[in-house]
């Protein structure tokens, strides 16, 4: 059975012209989209579902899906702000969706098969769709599984200012928990450090293990979130910005022993453009990988 690529792009506006998720990055205008598709198809994925929003449905099909339709699969899932459990409603002044879970919650009609779920845009490097594609044919889709590729801190750094990074704790290859580190950069001593929970700067090593929301899933993912999610609508439902978070959903699972997540660490560089000036380095990144003959 051929595993599914689950492309979180909700996030995504109507007016394209200046957003990063369609900004050309490679020498022939490809987006960190066509090469995320590019390298599912490479690694044996059969179908993409792209995760949107009704109000740039049109759009989005014109200027991505159909560019896609002829070599792969192409679905469409949508994100609603009105799509939640029965008894639950939009508390007043809220517009915003629920979240990266509630993002994956909208395509539990489109999915039957082991899927991936990425964001839209980030490039993650062939070589973990290589690696998690193995990993997602070899999963029974009938059991609950949850799986993360893991990336180096150190290949996820922007020159150009501070990053937030979930750093993962590991025990046998498995992942134990994620702790969120942010304004991770090098001080003027030189040393990488991050500011914990507690807004402490400390020392974090740049070969840690870190998430960039890379997610492997079986389809019993749905109804384990549909629970969890309810729970956090009983909870923080009546905030108005409150954020259901995909991490938040998978470190639940772990801690209360309902799976093992096994972190496939990888060596791909990962790129994303966090601040204006990590253009120029995207770019010419997927160039030299365009020049060596990877795409």
């Amino acid at each position: 059975m051929q595993p599914t690529l689950l492309l979180l792009a909700a996030g995504m506006g109507s007016r394209y012209g200046g957003l990063k998720q369609l900004d050309a990055m490679g020498p022939s205008g490809q987006t960190m989209i066509d090469y995320a598709v590019e390298d599912a198809c490479r690694a044996g994925f059969g179908k993409v579902v792209f995760v949107i929003r009704k109000d740039f449905e049109a759009a989005f099909r014109t200027q991505v899906g159909e560019k896609h339709a002829g070599r792969i699969d192409v679905r469409y899932a949508f994100q609603d702000l009105h799509d939640l459990p029965d008894g639950h409603m939009v508390p007043e002044g809220r517009t915003k969706p629920w979240g990266t879970a509630h993002a994956l919650r909208a395509a539990r009609e489109c999915i039957a098969e082991p899927f991936a779920a990425i964001n839209a845009d980030d490039f993650y490097g062939r070589e973990a769709y290589v690696q998690m594609a193995d990993q997602l044919k070899t999963t029974d889709p009938s059991e609950l599984s949850v799986s993360m590729v893991g990336y180096i801190l150190r290949n996820t750094l922007s020159p150009h200012g501070t990053v937030n990074r979930g750093i993962c704790a590991l025990k046998e290859g498995n992942l134990q928990s994620v702790e969120e580190y942010t304004a991770i950069a090098h001080d003027v001593d030189g040393e990488l450090r991050g500011e914990n929970l507690a807004s402490e700067r400390v020392p974090v090593s740049d070969e840690a293990v870190v998430s960039m929301n890379f997610w492997g899933f079986t389809p019993a993912i749905f109804a384990q979130l549909e629970v969890r999610f309810e729970a956090f609508l009983q909870a923080r439902g009546h905030e108005e910005k409150s954020e259901y978070y995909l991490p938040s959903l998978v470190d639940s699972l772990i801690q209360e022993g309902a799976l093992s997540c096994p972190v496939l660490q990888t060596e791909s560089p990962w790129f994303g453009v966090t601040y204006p000036e990590d253009k120029a380095r995207v770019v010419d990144s997927i160039q030299k990988l365009t020049d060596a003959g990877a795409y």
